[in-house]
């Protein structure tokens, strides 16, 4: 089982039928696109008790997602009004994160990542379920997918090293191009991701390029992995589904724990994890909102399947 941390929202945007409202979150989005690539996941995260936390719970229970969830403070769902700009998503977060302590259940592998790892006080929660996983030797993922509405000019430096520390903990690190972009303006993002593999335990390190793919870096050597082409709707939850996907082709094939393979680090199976996480995402961007595809949805044999 993969246990998933983080914030569960409502988002709120506007369309040609006037406003609308689709329950989102990066962790949420990669705890669904799990459970609909049917990998066993648990969802670790906070909604309140309105009419908005009934839909969220209706969301998760149709992707089979357990939940363990914690009140939030004031009973309210957290939202996040959605603006789509040229596609690509630009958020405005109305959200709280006040996670309370949380024993680490069993599992295979912990993915953390966005908000949760950034506001408190519940990012002290998250760090601890880190430490957690650190001492019991279970797989950590991280995911920072940074939204640069909770980031002002002068605290790029304090967020790049928090990011940092929570990657020395993580065997695996996925990033974007824009997260790099926002951090480190005009810097080589393949030279940042490779940054990261002086982690502790990082073994291997991921970074998104849009409709150009995606990169793996490993202490052996790197992995250019072109995207797939398909008629974009929006990029909504696409990165959630790329991460979801990678997540349960290493859970499937055993390379989570310390007595499968490990994580790949040649370039044929590096290739087919990028290809395989290209393949679910680009099937994301083709459809409006967070639409992570089913596992009948991608090719017969995914994800060892020929591309779509």
């Amino acid at each position: 089982m993969i246990v998933v941390v983080g914030e569960s929202l409502i988002d709120v945007g506007a369309g040609d039928q006037g406003p609308h409202e689709s329950v989102g979150g990066s962790p949420l989005n990669v705890a669904v696109a799990l459970g609909r690539l049917e990998v066993p996941v648990l969802l670790v995260t906070e909604t309140g008790s309105d009419e908005r936390a009934t839909t969220i719970a209706a969301h998760l229970a149709a992707a089979d997602v357990e939940v363990i969830s914690a009140p939030t403070p004031s009973g309210r769902t957290p939202t996040a009004t959605v603006i789509l700009d040229d596609g690509d998503p630009l958020y405005t977060v109305d959200l709280t994160w006040d996670l309370p302590h949380t024993e680490l259940p069993e599992c295979d592998a912990l993915h953390i990542g966005s908000l949760a790892t950034v506001l408190e006080p519940g990012r002290d929660t998250v760090l601890d379920l880190v430490e957690q996983a650190w001492a019991r030797d279970v797989f950590v993922s991280y995911d920072p997918n940074v939204r640069a509405g909770h980031l002002t000019d002068h605290d790029h430096d304090q967020a790049w090293g928090d990011i940092e520390s929570l990657a020395n903990r993580a065997q695996l690190v996925k990033l974007s191009e824009q997260d790099v972009e926002f951090l480190h303006p005009g810097a080589d993002p393949g030279q940042i991701a490779r940054s990261l593999l002086t982690g502790e335990a990082t073994e291997l390190v991921i970074l998104t390029r849009g409709a150009r793919g995606a990169s793996a870096y490993t202490e052996a050597g790197e992995v250019h992995t072109p995207g797939n082409a398909v008629e974009v709707q929006d990029t909504v939850g696409a990165g959630d589904a790329f991460m979801a996907a990678v997540l349960a082709v290493l859970f499937e094939s055993d390379s989570l724990g310390h007595f499968g393979p490990g994580l790949p680090n040649d370039a044929e199976r590096l290739d087919l994890l990028l290809r395989a996480a290209n393949q679910a995402a680009g099937l994301s961007c083709s459809r409006a909102g967070a639409a992570a595809p089913l596992r009948a949805d991608l090719p017969d044999g995914w994800p060892s399947g020929t591309p779509a």
